[in-house]
């Protein structure tokens, strides 16, 4: 089954030493970056038929983007760069724990609405299931195409992957509104993969287990809530499955949820979304995680 994700390809700067703050990092090198095109990424390399829909700015860095994405055995049928937009780019510094700041640059989510034009319905329609962040729901236009995709996916009986990922700092127009934007993805998701800080703000329950049953009662088939080095729990009507974390000597998390939602995305799609290969898949994606952590990329 071709799964069709939705959503940014920018690229990471990133700094690879651990530092402070931006004023302290003295050189960057850079990743094939946004979370939906790791996640792309990570599926494919994986085994799985991935396309991406979206695009980057028409320039250098735009296209150093879309060679390695193509490299990657990532369909880009559905992806362009576009004219007169600046590829986004992310300044990333990682901490002494392995904590990422991102400061953002570019036209990444105008690039991605750009790049795919009107096409989007069609690649639905085209592609046996979704993926999709909350990324592109920080601003009216992108929140529209993105839920109407959503909507379309739904009406074909396609399966729905919802993939939290939020960033406060995206949300600069209202803060407070990104948990319940992020809620209103939820009805009928086959699956919605969050963190336990995620989970809290969609759900204002702060323990994971009541969090994830309130995404259960909410309309999602499964609920996946991921506890950094705790490893994650996988929730569903009837089905309890729980992941310990993977010893890893941390260099940086940068990606690491991605590469872990990419193998259970991967395992997915051979089986046709089959659900009981969802919890077969959770060792090995929390075991890539962890191999992810150590590096300063998640696809180095």
């Amino acid at each position: 089954m071709r799964t069709l994700l939705f959503g940014e390809a920018i690229v990471d700067l990133v700094c690879r030493r651990h530092v402070a703050s931006l004023q302290d990092a003295d050189a960057f090198a850079p990743h094939a970056g946004g979370v939906t095109a790791n996640v792309a990424v990570a599926a494919a390399r994986a085994g799985a038929d991935v396309a991406l829909a979206g695009g980057a700015g028409d320039d250098r860095w735009g296209a150093w983007l879309r060679d390695r994405l193509a490299a990657e055995g990532v369909d880009l049928r559905w992806f362009r760069l576009a004219d007169a937009r600046a590829t986004g780019l992310a300044f990333v510094t990682v901490d002494g724990r392995g904590e990422p700041t991102y400061d953002l640059y570019g036209d990444g989510l105008a690039a991605t609405l750009d790049g795919v034009g009107g096409r989007l319905l069609e690649a639905v329609e085209a592609c046996g299931a979704l993926l999709f962040t909350s990324n592109t729901l920080t601003e009216p236009q992108a929140a529209e195409v993105t839920m109407g995709a959503r909507e379309r996916a739904l009406e074909l009986g396609r399966p729905v992957v919802f993939d939290a990922s939020l960033r406060l700092g995206r949300w600069r127009r209202n803060p407070g509104r990104a948990g319940a934007a992020a809620g209103a993805c939820v009805p009928g998701a086959f699956l919605v993969k969050c963190n336990a800080v995620e989970a809290r703000l969609m759900t204002g329950e702060s323990d994971p287990e009541a969090a994830a049953a309130s995404l259960l009662a909410a309309g999602a088939q499964h609920a996946l809530v991921t506890l950094g080095a705790r490893g994650a729990i996988l929730r569903a009507h009837g089905m309890r499955f729980d992941v310990g974390g993977r010893p890893a000597h941390v260099r940086s998390t940068v990606g690491a949820g991605d590469v872990f939602l990419g193998v259970l995305l991967a395992r997915l799609g051979v089986t046709d979304f089959y659900p009981p290969a969802l919890a077969a898949a959770l060792p090995d994606a929390a075991a890539e995680a962890a191999r992810a952590c150590e590096r300063w990329g998640a696809l180095e």
